[in-house]
């Protein structure tokens, strides 16, 4: 290391394998050069944070972001609201209302908007087209996109599709020799479907929802696309998994040599079916939420590194969109980008559910390793990127969704008491959130391409 550091950050700095208390982290030119115990002579920077007694974190990384299913929230709004939270990065969904990621054209367009637009880092899923497309699977890897994400639901047929078993077969092989994951949404289409026209006429109760889609639709989903992985070689993520059957499906076929990964969802953690009276639509996400024992479940499963991340799915449909007393006439998904670290500090590391090492490999590292962004993000370490979210671990607060960034402009988690409150975010050495304030500007997020190995 030469010359005077950019920036030195003391605090408590939260490592992959501990806590390095009243300790310091130095960078230089965006990147972390130095961890540790600084000397006299060091100790000089052309910036210098005090977080003295608050936990120094790798930023996190939501790996399930929708910026375009409303377009009234966009790059720039959405990752604001990633700032305010202390997301880092976020892994972009290929499902626009303008249409689906999965052409060259269609992926480079996106991606120099988002250079112009974002707060924060950005990576990027792809999907595939009903038609054939694996010409196109081959060039998007190529680009550097960090995977693919398809449906086993037709959602939308033009923006959010079902693929049938056959042509994920053949695109599985595909994908599988790009290294890339690919991720789906796991619940079968026919099940579904038959059970939404049992319930269709009891939609002014919340619950029906709930019921409209059981546990048995995701699980036999989920087994299906993992025999999949397990004929084609190819990386297989879980997304949104609701209940812990399926992370146990899901350790039992990498027993046999699947490659398998899955992650549940800030709501699946703290919200159940019971609360959907309560809040009505805002709660109606898909797949839905389930019992406050699976609830229970998740919690463990996730400390006992059974879980391998946690993610908002962040939604933010205006409120307009989930205002229809029948449950069954409102958009599905609720906005989160900006809770997924506050709750899951709150709810994990406070209540004594989670250890903070559990909480960084969750929301920082897993993601990183999975989504091929492992080489500069999800960790701190010398050479990565200086990705930093700090958290004063003191404060009790409520929080408000009037005074949220998203253009949703409303919660799920609206009035929760929360513990520990995220005091500065910084992405690649520079503060991009301070003490309540989005100081980021457009511009200063960047495309990460992602690096896969075969």
């Amino acid at each position: 290391m030469s010359g005077q550091l950019d920036l030195i950050v003391f605090g408590n700095i939260v490592l992959p394998d501990g806590v390095l208390y009243n300790s310091a982290v130095g960078v230089k030119d965006g990147v972390i050069v130095k961890i540790g115990y600084l000397e006299a002579e060091e100790q000089g920077a052309a910036k210098i944070i005090r977080a003295d007694g608050q936990y120094v974190l790798p930023g996190a990384i939501d790996a399930h972001v929708h910026c375009y299913s409303s377009l009234d929230e966009g790059f720039h709004t959405a990752t604001r609201s990633a700032a305010a939270g202390g997301v880092t990065t976020i892994i972009e969904m290929p499902y626009d209302a303008t249409g689906m990621v999965c052409t060259l054209n269609a992926f480079e367009e996106k991606r120099s908007r988002l250079e112009n637009e974002c707060v924060v880092d950005v990576a990027m899923l792809v999907t595939i087209h009903k038609q054939d497309g694996y010409d196109s699977i081959r060039q998007l890897a190529e680009a550097g996109a960090c995977g693919f994400k398809v449906s086993m639901f037709n959602t939308d047929s033009f923006r959010f599709p079902r693929i049938d078993d056959g042509q994920l077969l053949d695109s599985f092989a595909v994908i599988a020799e790009t290294g890339c994951p690919v991720g789906v949404h796991a619940e079968n289409d026919e099940i579904v479907r038959r059970y939404i026209d049992k319930y269709k006429d009891k939609g002014h109760d919340p619950r029906s929802h709930a019921h409209s889609r059981p546990k048995v639709s995701e699980s036999a989903a989920a087994l299906t696309v993992m025999e999949l992985a397990y004929e084609t070689g190819a990386k297989l993520h879980l997304y949104h998994c609701t209940y812990p059957r399926i992370f146990e499906l899901a350790e039992m076929f990498r027993k046999m040599g699947a490659k398998v990964t899955a992650e549940t969802c800030t709501h699946y953690l703290t919200l159940s079916e019971e609360d959907m009276p309560r809040l009505g639509a805002r709660a109606k996400i898909n797949p839905p939420l389930r019992t406050p024992e699976d609830v229970e479940g998740l919690w463990e499963l996730a400390a006992t590194g059974r879980i391998d991340m946690i993610t908002s799915d962040h939604a933010p449909w205006l409120i307009g969109r989930k205002q229809d007393s029948d449950i069954f006439n409102n958009a599905s998904g609720a906005p989160g980008v900006e809770q997924l670290l506050p709750v899951v500090y709150s709810e994990g590391v406070a209540k004594g559910r989670l250890s903070l090492l559990d909480l960084v490999r969750l929301v920082s590292q897993r993601p990183a390793e999975v989504f091929g962004l492992g080489h500069r993000k999800g960790r701190i370490a010398q050479g990565y990127d200086a990705d930093l979210a700090i958290i004063d671990p003191a404060p009790t607060w409520t929080l408000d969704e009037n005074k949220l960034h998203s253009s949703a402009g409303w919660s799920p988690y609206n009035g929760m008491e929360l513990q520990g409150k995220l005091t500065q975010t910084l992405v690649r050495g520079e503060v991009v959130f301070d003490h309540g304030t989005v100081t980021g500007k457009a511009g200063h997020g960047t495309f990460v391409k992602a690096r896969h190995k075969a």
